[in-house]
């Protein structure tokens, strides 16, 4: 599986921002498709999930209420919508899927940058 990352940028505090990723090649091996983010100095965080063939989606508290996580099925496309941003937002954020329940990815994508402005 191959997966390209797209659509961040700078943005101030409050605004909203959409990522995409992309997946192609093996898809049908996918059980579910994560978004992680690293900011600065800090460990990779882990921000969410949907299961590929059902839909169904998991967050993290910290962006509860704040980050959408939807899957376009025609374009093997999964997105993350991020509202009411914060300068803690700001990251590198990545996609990478799995072929599992447990959380051992199979493909990354490339990270797109994040940059939340106060």
């Amino acid at each position: 599986v191959q997966l390209q990352a797209s659509g961040g940028g700078l943005v101030q505090a409050g605004g909203s921002l959409r990522l995409s990723c992309a997946a192609s090649g093996r898809t049908f091996s996918i059980y579910a498709m994560d978004w992680l983010r690293q900011a600065p100095g800090k460990e990779r965080e882990f921000l969410g999930d949907i299961n590929w063939s059902e839909g169904n989606t998991y967050y993290v508290d910290s962006v509860k209420g704040r980050f959408t996580i939807s899957k376009d099925n025609a374009r093997n496309t999964v997105y993350l919508q991020m509202n009411s941003l914060k300068p803690d937002d700001t990251a590198v954020y990545y996609c990478a899927s799995r072929s599992s329940s447990r959380r051992e990815y199979n493909s990354w994508g490339q990270g797109t940058q994040v940059t939340v402005s106060s």
